[in-house]
């Protein structure tokens, strides 16, 4: 039995809007909670609602798609509907499960939808063990043992997560949110969307930069300064 996803359609044409509500009452195990024509809105519910999936228009007034999904620090799947193939691109570019050209057609809903799905069954692919700070990820059909303390940094990369030790580079068919939860505060910290960092690994913090032993730059979200401030003791 699939997991029922729950989501939310925003675009600030009632006949968009309209369209993708009657799409998604004809597919099982979907769950529609609210629907916008004010993104602004639809954020505030963001911050306070557990929602699976947004399907979201990209043009829109005040705030667009595009920036909907960057504002959001713990964002959920999107699937964005646009009439113009080049704002699908600049979707794509900030981590959308996938997008849906205007006139939407039954048939590429559902391949989206499933796309989303599968996200959610990639997520159960990371196994926690009895054996302390470790887990086993799938790489290339095999389970592989990753020591926690070994970590230096994740990043999300679109299906994909990228999981970087002081040994070895692993990619595995996984989201962010799968693995957030074995990764503990005060040991990890999630410094913005698409990364989590292991804090001893840390080198240098300048600014919105945060350097990692072997170099790596990673981007410092501006509003998870303060809070990773505060866990190193930094005032």
């Amino acid at each position: 039995m699939h997991k029922v996803l729950k989501c939310i359609v925003i675009d600030d044409e009632p006949i968009g809007r309209e369209i993708i509500k009657d799409l998604i009452r004809q597919v099982p195990d979907i769950e529609l909670l609210n629907s916008f024509a004010d993104p602004m809105e639809a954020f505030v519910y963001l911050q306070k609602n557990q929602v699976d999936i947004v399907f979201s228009d990209i043009e829109m007034p005040n705030l667009d798609g595009v920036s909907l999904l960057r504002s959001l620090s713990d964002p959920p799947l999107f699937i964005f509907i646009t009439a113009h193939r080049d704002f699908a691109l600049d979707g794509f570019e900030t981590g959308a499960t996938d997008y849906l050209m205007k006139p939407v057609r039954f048939e590429r809903f559902m391949k989206a939808v499933n796309r989303a799905r599968d996200h959610f069954n990639n997520s159960k692919i990371l196994f926690e063990t009895k054996v302390a700070d470790t887990i086993f990820i799938k790489v290339g059909g095999k389970l592989v043992k990753i020591i926690l303390d070994e970590i230096l940094y994740v990043e999300a990369q679109n299906d994909y997560l990228k999981i970087v030790t002081t040994t070895e580079t692993y990619q595995t068919l996984a989201t962010l949110k799968s693995i957030e939860g074995l990764l503990i505060p005060p040991a990890f910290f999630r410094v913005q969307r698409s990364f989590i960092v292991r804090l001893s690994a840390i080198k240098v913090i300048d600014g919105n930069k945060i350097e990692i032993i072997g170099g790596k730059s990673i981007p410092l979200a501006l509003g998870k300064r303060g809070e990773l401030y505060e866990i190193l003791g930094i005032k």
